[in-house]
């Protein structure tokens, strides 16, 4: 132990002389992980057991900057669940939309495809902000326009304004994923990064599965527009503490560089993640969105009850995404893409018993486990990749892989939405899963088990 801290010493003395003097102070915090990195003292600097970022150097000196890390993850913890409440409580709140304003099936799907729209498109541009300005500054700013859209959600007259502001509301949030991954790849031990970035994403699934706890009763008592309002004040706050909420000691996220991404020079595996993306999230999308309808039309559940059946899914799924790194690193080193492989065609498996299913019980343990088998192989592509890619265009990357989850996170809805009103049975549109499981499960043998970077 006191080898490393000499040798992490050594790290920040040599970045500390090669500090530009007219750079601010979150320039001048980046220059000296990068400098680090390259420094004479090899051996300490990029050892991969100390991160192969310099910032694992300056945080393991300080007790502030480790209890600064600690909460700064939490926060952006936080914050992704406040992003997917948010679909949680519009997904719960779709049935009393769709009375109020006398609308079709069809039509509510396009409302939640709406929202999908303007955050698939904003996944590689906010990849590309994350990378061109800090991944501080991009947290910041989207925490606080999706917490304002999020209240003004509750204020629509109608249909159409609903679709208007569900789609700028999925702009504001496009860019928070890259910068919440980008700052835990450069501020965290590289050999964490895997690990941390599947802790981070279950965060999704915790805040969807928390979501119907909270916002369910608030629904049940003052109206489907009241829990649009808690969650948006709620966002507001995390944002004004993010703001304060720094360290002298810690190292910023922002860019050495402003690189960008070479299409030509992308390897072939990431445009098989996009594949294998569009399928899962087709899959989590189309269930949460038309289940509880399901339950409330066809099973004739209370409202209130939903709170305790909504949730078991994604909690089941929340586990797996936690886990996903862990299991990967350790279960299946040198075999990483296995994990994906086996994970995908399980959902087949799980989705087919979903779509044979007709008794309750079975519906609800089928969907239980076809979070956690799907949410297994949709995390482990991030698992994956947070070692493989370059720090330097790291956002940019994730944008362009987060790309197309989230545009299976736009066809679902409308998908399952269409299927349902053209054939009025949910049971076609279940076996429209099991097909988009079944396109996962073959492209993810595609995956290359090479080793190299991406």
């Amino acid at each position: 132990m006191k080898q490393n801290s000499s040798s992490l010493g050594a790290c920040a003395q040599t970045a500390d002389e090669h500090q530009p003097t007219n750079q601010t102070r979150d320039e001048q915090q980046e220059q000296q992980a990068q400098t680090a990195q390259t420094a004479p003292s090899e051996s300490a600097c990029n050892n991969p057991s100390l991160g192969g970022f310099a910032h694992a150097a300056t945080t393991a000196a300080s007790g502030e900057s480790r209890a600064f890390l600690i909460g700064s993850f939490v926060i952006l913890y936080l914050g992704y669940m406040i992003l997917f409440a948010d679909r949680s409580v519009f997904n719960i709140s779709l049935a009393a939309i769709g009375q109020e304003f006398s609308v079709s099936p069809a039509a509510l799907g396009a409302a939640g495809s709406a929202f999908f729209l303007g955050y698939t498109i904003m996944q590689i541009p906010g990849g590309w902000l994350t990378d061109t300005f800090s991944s501080r500054r991009i947290i910041i700013v989207t925490l606080i326009i999706w917490s304002i859209l999020t209240c003004l959600t509750g204020c629509v007259w109608s249909i159409a304004a609903l679709l208007v502001v569900r789609f700028l509301f999925g702009l504001a949030e496009g860019p928070y994923p890259a910068a919440a991954m980008t700052h835990i790849a450069k501020v965290f031990p590289e050999d964490k990064r895997s690990q941390l970035t599947s802790a981070l994403i279950s965060s999704n699934y915790a805040g969807a599965a928390v979501a119907p706890f909270i916002i369910v009763p608030i629904i049940a008592l003052m109206g489907w527009r009241a829990g649009f309002f808690w969650l948006g004040i709620f966002g507001v706050i995390l944002a004004i503490v993010y703001v304060f909420f720094k360290s002298k000691h810690s190292l910023s996220s922002a860019p050495s560089k402003r690189a960008r991404i070479n299409w030509r020079d992308i390897n072939p595996r990431v445009w098989t993640f996009i594949v294998i993306g569009v399928a899962l999230n087709c899959i989590t999308k189309g269930l949460e969105t038309w289940m509880p309808i399901y339950f409330l039309n066809e099973k004739h559940i209370e409202l209130i009850k939903l709170a305790v059946l909504v949730p078991l899914p994604v909690i089941a799924g929340g586990i797996a995404a936690l886990i996903s790194g862990f299991v990967m690193v350790h279960v299946f080193k040198n075999h990483e893409r296995l994990l994906i492989v086996i994970a995908s065609f399980l959902t087949v498996v799980t989705m087919t018993g979903l779509y044979l299913s007709t008794d309750m019980a079975w519906i609800i343990g089928f969907q239980v486990a076809t979070y956690f088998v799907k949410s297994l192989a949709f995390t482990g592509i991030f698992a994956y990749v947070a070692s493989r890619l370059p720090g330097s265009s790291y956002g940019s990357h994730i944008g362009v892989i987060n790309f197309g989850g989230q545009l299976g996170g736009f066809v679902g809805p409308l998908f399952i939405g269409c299927i349902i009103q053209f054939t009025n049975s949910y049971t076609s549109a279940f076996f429209g899963l099991v097909c988009a499981a079944l396109l996962a499960g073959i492209v993810s043998l595609f995956i290359r088990s090479s080793k190299t970077n991406i």
